[in-house]
């Protein structure tokens, strides 16, 4: 609050007091006072005022400074009614009041919320392990019954298993730390894992795969499986029409290790790159193959960020992408 903002708000009661002045001069002045003695009343009011305008200012001043210090030292500052300082002004009790109120129906409300996406996180995974158990089913009988036909199905089944797996990452993304377990990880046997799971679509598209990952890291191996099943997907789905391949590889990085997933395909415009963790962000690629949903990055983002793993992406439009994700790994583990 600066002082012209609070000159402005005591405008009228300034314009009342100068007409009260005025009032009382011509008052004085018809019933025969001196002059001076005129000067001294009009003088000791205006001093008194102006006394009593710095004081109010400064303490309301300092009033709305501790207010905005406590508010910027909360998280949640929907609780400011609960924290405000308290006041001897009657407009400041009842402005807490109503704030408070306010503040009440707030938390309710977030509560409301908060359960009803609850029961409907619990309500998606529930339905996805019940899904998945007729994708197994199909699978198997893919498996046991190998022709032309069950070799499509396996592959129209896979995308399936995808999608579902989509939405239970996607119904999980806020909660990692309930369906976390940081264990020692081979990037190369995860790698290997992914592609198997992949083989017929992989097959179909003409997709030839390298591997090389030698290195461990710290971290879930079912959350960074699914990511690369994503990566995976995507290099897949938008490769080249000659020659295509995915090649996946490990390198040190100073103290971390970074996995790097790259392919030949078509590449993503230089314009785009930097938009393509964003959500539903299907680009000219996506648009122009139409099947794409814009959520597979944005999810491996997401869950890169909840694990603390770093991502990014380089790409050069008819050359091919690669996408990275650095692991951190600590002094102290480097050491076991």
């Amino acid at each position: 609050m600066n002082l012209t903002a609070y000159l402005k708000d005591k405008l009228l009661l300034f314009l009342l007091q100068l007409s009260c002045m005025a009032a009382l001069t011509l008052f004085l002045c018809v019933t025969g006072y001196h002059r001076d003695a005129c000067i001294i009343i009009l003088l000791c009011w205006f001093l008194i005022l102006m006394a009593w305008t710095a004081s109010d200012y400064l303490k309301r001043k300092q009033y709305f400074l501790h207010m905005e210090a406590v508010l910027e030292q909360v998280d949640q500052r929907f609780l400011l009614g609960e924290l405000m300082p308290s006041s001897a002004k009657l407009e400041d009790k009842i402005y807490r009041d109503m704030i408070r109120k306010s503040n009440r129906s707030v938390i309710e409300r977030i509560r409301y919320m908060e359960e009803s996406q609850k029961e409907y996180r619990e309500y998606i995974e529930s339905w996805v392990h019940e899904i998945k158990a007729p994708i197994t089913s199909v699978s198997l009988m893919c498996e046991n019954h190998k022709n032309e036909l069950t070799k499509d199905i396996s592959r129209e089944n896979s995308k399936i298993e995808n999608y579902v797996d989509m939405a239970l990452y996607y119904a999980r993304s806020d909660e990692v730390y309930k369906d976390y377990v940081i264990q020692e990880t081979d990037l190369g046997q995860a790698a290997e894992e992914v592609i198997g799971k992949n083989k017929y679509y992989l097959i179909q598209n003409g997709m030839q795969v390298e591997i090389d990952c030698k290195e461990h890291v710290f971290t879930d191996k079912k959350w960074i499986s699914f990511i690369l099943n994503q990566i995976v997907q995507n290099s897949t789905k938008y490769r080249c029409e000659e020659h295509a391949c995915i090649r996946i590889a490990t390198k040190k990085a100073g103290q971390n290790v970074r996995l790097v997933v790259e392919d030949n395909g078509i590449g993503i415009k230089e314009s785009e790159i930097s938009r393509i963790f964003e959500k539903n962000f299907t680009g000219t690629n996506g648009r122009n193959c139409g099947r794409s949903t814009g959520m597979g990055l944005y999810l491996c983002q997401k869950l890169c960020k909840k694990l603390g793993i770093g991502i990014a992406a380089e790409s050069k439009e008819a050359v091919g992408t690669k996408i990275i994700l650095e692991f951190p790994v600590s002094a102290y583990l480097s050491k076991l």
